[in-house]
């Protein structure tokens, strides 16, 4: 039998076995991918072989997509990151969820470092702008948004953009990005573009990009024009979003272009003719129109004959007899009414319009109706410093002016005589139809006395006069109901009088002679001097109802002269003299006295004259007044 020997393995070729074992073996690092192979996909893990000793164990939902559909099977190939090569239990742990967003880390910070450009989507608002989802999470600020800051963030989310990332710290997992930077850039390119076709009258597309009270601003394509609210319509805008809102896409002409500044003005209006052409044509005066009314000012309203036609009623074009306060008791906003051109300027681009035009001006109607002379019966509507107003017809008052109220009674104010509501009659003046003023009389309804005034008091008549008012210059007498004479302080003695009241006093009536008569400025010169001369006694004493006065020098020389003449026949040829010489100083007295007669009339003239001027200044004052308070009332 033949023995067979057996060889055992020494310790070299365990050492050489091993050593052929660990050459096979993968070398893997921990915090570091690598790839593996999907060996079995149980309930909760996935058992992935990376070549190692040993398999790791990874979470089946790591491979799951968001609805947790698996998205790989057994066999397929799968980076991982090792966490650790060997746990408690002796497999390697593993995370595909780490490698996956460190590889998104690494593609980040490849594009960073080459300026690329990264999108993403925004997720959510945080604390001074956006959160954005680019593989990993991401800030934008607010600032960044838009090429102008926005206020309303929340809109941009759940919108996916293309940014560019400003700044990029991987170990602190900070990235900052930015859409406005690209929005400059595209502004940039586009605006080179617009500048090659911008220029005055041209007519380019445009969005609106924002509202202000005064205007929009519409972006050309990286430069943006300013469409002022006047320029967005010939007709009427209250506000520029009436006729835009933010978005719009518009076509614009340009009016100006600074190429320095880079400032634009766009017009809207301007891509359709100018309604103020022709507009002479479709509205001549006369022309009654229709409009609606746009706008209600205090002093009338507006009314839009067509859109960038407006024209204006004026308060005094509303009515031909009613006083309009305000515009709104006539017509009210939004209304269309019909309306007569009264004027249209076409260069100042204004209309003026009248309502009341349509109808019949009833003033013109009056002259017909109520000629001069005719007698009325009105109620007093009004009293004022000037005169009274008396109703004629609706709407239709009638002056009667305080100077037209008596013949010879001095009024200081209408009220003295007349109430408000009071009935009275009067005559037709006057009817001024072009501004509307009726003029009427009172007194007028009776003759002028003074037209018979000179045939009734002749100069040289002795009548009885009653002082009613005395003056540093005379005394003024009534000599019948309501007319007055004037007897100068000249005319009162054959003496030189100082005081006035001296020879009368306001009550006392004395016969008096008339000197002169002058009806056209209603004046009568009395004297008592005159009556006293052609009395047969002479002295004034015996003619007055209240005795009191003396008699004259000249009287004394007169009855001396009387004495004399009435003397003995046996006077010698030196009385004769004497009594010459005697009469003689007589004549001289009476032509010094009536020297000074005749100086005190011309002061008293020129006193009378400056009351006259002073009545007439008044009387001016009067009618100023009246044609302010017309104004008001118109």
């Amino acid at each position: 039998m033949t023995t067979q020997e057996t060889t055992q393995p020494t310790t070299e070729d365990f050492a050489a076995l091993l050593e052929e074992f660990d050459q096979e073996i993968e070398v893997v690092y921990e915090n570091e991918i690598t790839q593996g192979r999907i060996l079995e996909i149980g309930e909760d893990y996935a058992l992935i072989d990376i070549g190692f000793k040993s398999e790791g164990r990874i979470p089946v939902d790591e491979f799951k997509d968001e609805s947790g559909k698996l998205l790989f099977e057994e066999g397929d190939e799968v980076d991982v990151l090792v966490e650790s090569r060997e746990d408690e239990s002796g497999q390697c742990v593993l995370s595909k969820e780490r490698a996956d967003r460190m590889k998104v880390w690494d593609a980040i910070a490849d594009k960073a470092d080459d300026d690329q450009l990264v999108r993403g989507v925004i997720t959510n608002r945080v604390k001074g702008g956006l959160q954005v989802d680019i593989g990993v999470k991401a800030f934008l600020p607010g600032s960044q948004v838009e090429l102008r800051p926005t206020r309303n963030l929340d809109k941009y989310i759940g919108q996916e953009f293309a940014f560019r990332i400003i700044k990029f710290n991987q170990s602190r997992h900070n990235i900052v990005l930015s859409r406005r930077a690209l929005l400059e850039d595209e502004r940039a390119e586009l605006k080179k573009k617009t500048l090659t076709k911008l220029k005055q009258g041209a007519v380019i597309d445009g969005i609106v990009k924002n509202i202000t009270d005064y205007g929009a601003f519409v972006d050309l394509g990286g430069i943006d024009g300013l469409l002022h609210i006047t320029d967005m319509s010939w007709g009427r805008v209250s506000h520029p979003t009436e006729m835009f809102t933010v978005g719009d896409e518009i076509q614009v002409k340009v009016l100006k272009f600074n190429p320095d500044n880079e400032r634009v003005s766009l017009g809207y209006k301007q891509l359709t003719p100018d309604p103020w052409e022709g507009a002479e044509d479709r509205y001549p005066d006369g022309a009654n129109v229709l409009g609606k009314v746009v706008s209600l000012i205090d002093y009338g309203a507006f009314v839009e004959l067509e859109e960038g036609i407006e024209g204006l009623i004026h308060i005094s074009e509303m009515s031909w007899t009613r006083r309009i306060k305000h515009p709104n008791r006539v017509v009210s906003e939004g209304e269309i009414i019909e309306v007569q051109v009264l004027n249209l300027d076409t260069d100042e681009k204004k209309v003026s319009l009248g309502i009341k035009q349509i109808d019949p001006n009833p003033w013109e109607l009056l002259e017909d109706k109520y000629p001069v002379g005719t007698r009325i019966l009105g109620k007093i509507r009004n009293i004022t410093d000037f005169g009274i107003f008396i109703g004629i017809e609706e709407g239709i008052d009638g002056l009667v002016h305080i100077s037209d109220i008596s013949w010879t009674q001095k009024i200081r104010h209408p009220s003295e005589i007349y109430d408000a509501g009071q009935e009275v009659e009067a005559v037709v003046l006057n009817i001024d139809v072009e501004n509307e003023r009726f003029s009427l009389g009172i007194k007028q309804l009776e003759p002028d006395p003074w037209e018979t005034i000179p045939q009734r008091y002749p100069p040289g008549k002795i009548i009885t006069a009653k002082i009613t008012k005395i003056t540093d210059f005379g005394a003024f007498a009534e000599i019948e109901e309501g007319i007055e004479g004037l007897i100068h302080i000249s005319e009162l003695a054959e003496r030189r009088i100082e005081d006035v009241r001296e020879v009368v006093k306001v009550g006392e009536e004395h016969k008096v002679e008339v000197i002169s008569v002058d009806p056209k400025e209603r004046k009568i010169a009395l004297s008592i001097k005159n009556f006293v001369r052609r009395s047969e006694r002479g002295s004034l004493q015996e003619y007055t109802e209240d005795a009191g006065a003396t008699a004259q020098l000249g009287d004394l020389l007169k009855g001396k002269l009387g004495e004399i003449a009435e003397g003995s026949e046996a006077i010698s040829s030196e009385e004769a003299e004497e009594a010459e010489e005697v009469e003689a100083e007589a004549a001289e007295a009476e032509e010094a006295e009536e020297a000074a007669a005749a100086e005190e009339a011309e002061e008293a003239a020129e006193a009378e004259e400056a009351e006259e001027a002073e009545e007439a200044e008044e009387a001016e004052e009067a009618e100023e007044a009246e044609e302010e308070a017309s104004s008001e009332e118109e």
